[in-house]
Parts: structure tokens; C-alpha cells; sequence
């Protein structure tokens, strides 16, 4: 009684904090879950426009005493914006159903290829939460006293853990909250650059002139290629900017429908809202001729240069109302990386690249494994880099454009193998393609102009994870060659003993000796077998019953749970679907008992926990059926390692303890994977 006490605060806990389960039958939960361009612009967009707080400032350093050729490397900045933006909006639509680098590289280039893009893109989803955050602590705790910088690690976890819970809550609802700040930021940047460069109009020409000055003297001094050199070093020292871009098409399946179109208007609402920022202050800038200062980021230096002549306290409190929505921003530019990582972890988990229970799915619909990991791995990044914002700004930027160059290729193969009969391939190639030559050079210039300062690290570890991917996806390959390897007449000649054996063909063309089964009898013995799918694993599991209890059981009932995970649920008619597919799996079992004269039946259910669905169906069964003992196969691998059981989602256990609770019999039968 204490522990069913306990248990029930503890879900009563758990509900106020994550909210209760959501009705996954509810045909309309999609919609209700998902998001319409603006809400995706702040929870998918905010990485790409809170990069306007280091981007521009990184950018506008590198080009040390030539401030004014930093004009040529605004408009770089928001063509590049522009041509990354139009080619993913073209990603968007060839993937209605979720274009992320890792699926685009996978189905256009390979899928080792896409595996590689998708590594780098969870390495780099993982520093985005990492380094925003710590960004934003940083950011915040400039108003306080210095000692309170020791503070900045328990802090920035803190901050990591709070995002935690409201993405366990669900898509939406890490969203919501986030509305405000968003606003904030946008509206106290759009004043502070409206009013920079509308009030200082006549500005403009003396900046041209000197502009004129500037190209005159660095030429002088350094040469054109020289010059243009410090102008690339400059773009590229930028390269931060562009980061969050392709979120968009990697959320797509969180978007509203139609999809396509809610996407696109959501990369063009990030597009222009990031180009005018960073033009907007680049220029302003140069119009305030803002230089660095110690301890102070250049917007701040912008912000108090642009409030001085106005009245106090109202200077004031827009400096601080400013830098603490750049600060706040931050933060929710880490929602980035909880929206697009997990999605990124179950897609390639779908595909073996990444253990199963990666695209597990919460009651409330949202992938906690994959919110779990990203949150674990920014912890221990946070704490292993100190929360030091120096170190991790240069971790950054390398992966993303790693994924970058790989989709931008593999959509331009798209295009060229597509030139006889799509339409619009020629200006398809041409947007690709020139966004494929810019990806290429930044990646290059970030890759060795990082390098020797920790960029090295990032590459390290995105060949670990590289590696272990291969590793996982040879292992379950191993696996489900062995599992393969059962033949189906061993299996039924096993099944059937005395009464004969019956062959998959004979099943499907009507063949062998058939009987006509009887009626289900409540009273009689009744083996209730848990299966996942009509495969060799079932049937050795049916083998297995008929084998060690020969004809003691009058009834079969097989029971199957559909798992909504990841992987499946992309639109309302999703679960439907499942429903349908789980249905047909099961009949397979019964009509193969049926042609051969034994009582069968079927029950299923669709959720997102197999054991909760289980634990609800095991008590009717009981009760309609008294005789009722249940059985599930246990597959044991030749050689039991924490590998292996790291890598199968080993449900057994969890489903025995439950039902065991209830009172229900229960025999686990071990299925021996052959080496």
C-alpha cells in the first residue's frame, strides 16, 4: 500500500511538471502539436538570429584597422544568408516529410554519406545548446558583481535542465514561453537599427568615402589579393551567422500543414529577419564608428553610443532591456538543438545507424531518449569547456557546414540527374551549386583557421561517433542476418510435430491439409503470445510453446502492440496506419493456426509504451480468459555483452516485472540467436 501511495505522488509529480499523456487516437493531436510558421520561426529560427549577437561582432574584429571593408562582408554575409535559405527552401520541397542533412545526404548521396552528415549535425546540435546557453549566462552575469562569474557552469547546467523539462513537455509548450523574449529581441534591435540608420542618413556618404579610402590603402598595403584575402578571413570568421539555417527543414515534421509551404515561409521569415540584422549593424557600426572595447561585445559599445543623447533614464533602460533580450535570446537559441537533435537521433536510429530506443516516443509525443541525450552530452560539454564561451565559439561552426556541403551536393546531383525531364533543373543547379562553393570555402577556411586552436576536437569526436555508428549498424546487421538465418520449415516442422509440418507456401496458396478450427473455448488452457511483427522471432516463439507443452493449450491468442515512435508518426493518419499494419501482422498468426484446425484469435493496441499498452491488455485477457498464460521470447545473443544489451531494446524484463505485479502468469522463452 505505501508503494502504490508512493507511486501515485510520483505520478502526480510527474504530470504537474510534464503535463499528462496525450490521446494519440485523437485524429486531430497532430495539428494541435504542431507549429505555424512564426511559432517555427522562434523555436527553429532564434539559433540563426541570436548568431547576430557574435556573428557580426567576430567578423567585423577579423578585419582588424579596416573597418569600412566590412561593407563587402555584410553583403557576402546576407548573400550567403539568401542563397543557403532559397537552396534549403528547394530541400523542403523535394522532402515534404522532413529534409534534414542527414535525410537528403542518406536517399541523394548514400547513406554512409548521410550517417556522416548526420554525426556532424548532432555533434554541432550539441554545442548550439552548449554554447548558447553558456552565451546567455555569460551575458546575464555581466550585471553582476565579478565574483559571481564562478557561479557560470552551475548556472549555464541549470538553464540546460530547465529546457530539458519543457521540451518533456512537448514541441509547443518549449515554445510558448519563448514568445515574449523573441518579441523583445526583434522589436529593441529593429528600434536600435531603424533609428541608426534613419537618424544618420547623411552618414551614409561619408561611409562611402571612406569606404573608397579604405579599398585605396589596404590595396597599398596589403595588395588586392591580399585584400581580399582579409575580407575572407573577415566572411569566414563569421561563419557562426549561418548556423541554424537548416533547422528548418530538419523540423519539418513539428510544422503545421501543409508543411512545404509553412516551412518555406518559415526560412524566408528567418532569412530576412538575419540579413537585415547583421547588415543593419554592420552598417550601423561604421556609422557610430564603433571600435572594441575590454569587457564589452561591439552591440553593447553600439547600443550605448546610440542612447546617449537621449533623456534619462529612457538610455538606460534600453541598453538593458536590449542586451537582456540578446542574453534571453540565447537561450532560446539552445531550443534549436532540443527541437532538430532528437529528430536527427531517430531518424538515424530508424536506421540502425543509432540504437532503437532513440526514436521512442513519450506519452506526451515528444522523443524524451533523444531530449535526454542531447541534454546529457551539453551537460558534460558545459562542464568539460568550463562554460567558457571562447573555447566553445570555437568548437562551433565547423559540422554545421560540414552538413551544409553534403545536402548542397547532394542536391545538386538531384538536379543534374534530373535534367531531362524536371523542370526548373538549370535554375535548381545554379542555387545549389553556388551554395555548395560558398559551404565548401567556409568550411575550409573555419577547418584550418580553427584548427590548432581546439577545431581539431570537433572533428575527433564527430569521427567517433562516426565510428561507433558503423560499428552499431554492423552489429544489428549481424543480428538480423542471424535472426534471417531461421528457416521457416525447421520452425514449422517443430510447430507442428505429429500433425505435420505446413510451409509459408502452402499458407499463402491455400495448400496442405486443412481442418476447420474450433470455437475459442474461455474455460480451456490458453497461451496468450506477445509478438512483434510476423518473423522468425514469433514463429520460434510459437515453435517453442507447441514443443515444450504439446497439446495442453486449446487457445492461441497473439498479442501485438504498434509502437508510435518517431519514425511513424508524421501526420494524423499515422496511427492508422500502424493500427492497420498491426492488424495484419497478427492475422497472419491466427490464420496460420486456423488452416490447421487449433482455436486462434488476436488482440492489439497502439502506443507509444509497449509495456503500458500490455499492462492494460494482460487484465481483460485474464479475466475473459482464466486459463490464460502469457509468453514472450527473450532473445539471447551468442555472446552477451553491454554492447548488445545497450543496442536491443530488451523489453522482456520490464513487461515480466509488470505483469508479475498483476498476478498474470508468465513464461519467458529464450530465443537463441545462432552465431
Amino acid at each position: 500500500m505505501a508503494n502504490e501511495r508512493r507511486k501515485s505522488i510520483l505520478e502526480r509529480l510527474r504530470i504537474l511538471v510534464l503535463g499528462g499523456a496525450r490521446n494519440i487516437r485523437d485524429r486531430s493531436i497532430f495539428h494541435k502539436l504542431s507549429l505555424i510558421a512564426f511559432f517555427a520561426w522562434i523555436g527553429l529560427g532564434a539559433d540563426g538570429l541570436s548568431s547576430s549577437c557574435y556573428g557580426p561582432d567576430e567578423a567585423f574584429r577579423a578585419l582588424g584597422n579596416h573597418h569600412y571593408l566590412g561593407i563587402f562582408v555584410a553583403l557576402a554575409t546576407a548573400i550567403t544568408i539568401f542563397v543557403v535559405s532559397t537552396s534549403y527552401s528547394q530541400i523542403i520541397e523535394a522532402f515534404p516529410t522532413g529534409g534534414g542533412g542527414y535525410l537528403v545526404a542518406s536517399k541523394l548521396l548514400s547513406p554512409s554519406v548521410g550517417m556522416v552528415s548526420g554525426c556532424a549535425l548532432l555533434v554541432d546540435y550539441v554545442l548550439t545548446i552548449s554554447l548558447s546557453a553558456a552565451s546567455g549566462v555569460e551575458a546575464l552575469l555581466s550585471f553582476f558583481p565579478a565574483g559571481w562569474a564562478q557561479a557560470k557552469v552551475p548556472l549555464t547546467v541549470l538553464i540546460i535542465l530547465v529546457l530539458t523539462v519543457m521540451n518533456l513537455r512537448g514541441v509547443k509548450e518549449s515554445v510558448l514561453p519563448l514568445v515574449p523574449i523573441f518579441a523583445v529581441f526583434v522589436v529593441a534591435h529593429a528600434v536600435a537599427i531603424v533609428y541608426a540608420l534613419g537618424g544618420h542618413l547623411w552618414g551614409f556618404a561619408e561611409v562611402a568615402e571612406a569606404t573608397v579610402a579604405d579599398i585605396r590603402s589596404s590595396s597599398a598595403e596589403l595588395g588586392v589579393f591580399g585584400m581580399f584575402m582579409l575580407i575572407m578571413h573577415s566572411y569566414g570568421m563569421g561563419a557562426g551567422t549561418y548556423t541554424g539555417i537548416e533547422a528548418v527543414s530538419n523540423g519539418l515534421p513539428n510544422l503545421r500543414e501543409p508543411r512545404v509551404q509553412t516551412g518555406q515561409r518559415t526560412m524566408v521569415y528567418m532569412a530576412v529577419s538575419l540579413a537585415v540584422t547583421v547588415v543593419g549593424l554592420m552598417l550601423a557600426y561604421l556609422l557610430f564608428e564603433v571600435r572594441p572595447e575590454e569587457g564589452k561585445t561591439l552591440n553593447a559599445v553600439l547600443f550605448e553610443q546610440i542612447t546617449l543623447t537621449w533623456p534619462a533614464p529612457y538610455g538606460y533602460v534600453f541598453v538593458v532591456v536590449t542586451l537582456a533580450s540578446e542574453a534571453a535570446l540565447l537561450f532560446v537559441a539552445a531550443q534549436t538543438g532540443f527541437l532538430g537533435g532528437p529528430r536527427v537521433l531517430a531518424n538515424m536510429a530508424k536506421d540502425r545507424w543509432l540504437p532503437v530506443w532513440l526514436s521512442v516516443l513519450s506519452d506526451r509525443l515528444v522523443i524524451k531518449n533523444g531530449i535526454f541525450l542531447m541534454a546529457g552530452a551539453s551537460i558534460a560539454t558545459v562542464y568539460l569547456a568550463g562554460a567558457s564561451v571562447r573555447y566553445l565559439v570555437v568548437l562551433y561552426a565547423i559540422n554545421v557546414f560540414i552538413t551544409f556541403c553534403l545536402s548542397q551536393a547532394g542536391m545538386v546531383r538531384h538536379w543534374w540527374a534530373s535534367r531531362a525531364g524536371a523542370r526548373g533543373w538549370k535554375k535548381g543547379l545554379l542555387i545549389n551549386g553556388i551554395g555548395l562553393t560558398m559551404c565548401l570555402f567556409i568550411l575550409c577556411w573555419v577547418t584550418v583557421s580553427k584548427f590548432y586552436e581546439g577545431g581539431w576536437i570537433t572533428l575527433v569526436v564527430t569521427a567517433a561517433l562516426v565510428t561507433a555508428a558503423f560499428f552499431i549498424r554492423r552489429r544489428y546487421r549481424i543480428t538480423e542476418r542471424q535472426i534471417n538465418l531461421w528457416s521457416v520449415l525447421t520452425v514449422t516442422k517443430v510447430l507442428w510435430g505429429e500433425a505435420g509440418p505446413i510451409s509459408l507456401a502452402d499458407e499463402s496458396a491455400g495448400g496442405g491439409k486443412r481442418r476447420e478450427p474450433p470455437p475459442l473455448d474461455p474455460k480451456a488452457e490458453t497461451a496468450v503470445i506477445l509478438v512483434n511483427g510476423y518473423n522468425g522471432l514469433g514463429l520460434q516463439v510459437l515453435a517453442s510453446v507447441r514443443r515444450y507443452f504439446g497439446h495442453e493449450f486449446k487457445n492461441y491468442i497473439f498479442v501485438m502492440v504498434g509502437v508510435v515512435d518517431a519514425g511513424n508518426f508524421k501526420g494524423a493518419g499515422a496511427v492508422q496506419q500502424l493500427q492497420q499494419h498491426v492488424w495484419s501482422e497478427t492475422d497472419r498468426y491466427v490464420s496460420l493456426m486456423r488452416q490447421n484446425g487449433l482455436a486462434a484469435d488476436a488482440r492489439t493496441a497502439v502506443g507509444t509504451d509497449v509495456v503500458e499498452e500490455l499492462e492494460k491488455l494482460a487484465p481483460d485477457l485474464v479475466k475473459e480468459y482464466p486459463q490464460a498464460v502469457f509468453f514472450l521470447g527473450q532473445l539471447i545473443m551468442p555472446r552477451e555483452t553491454v554492447i548488445t544489451r545497450l543496442l536491443h531494446n530488451n523489453v522482456t524484463q520490464a513487461v515480466q516485472r509488470r505483469l508479475y505485479g498483476l498476478g498474470v502468469p508468465f513464461v519467458t522463452l529464450p530465443v537463441k540467436v545462432q552465431p
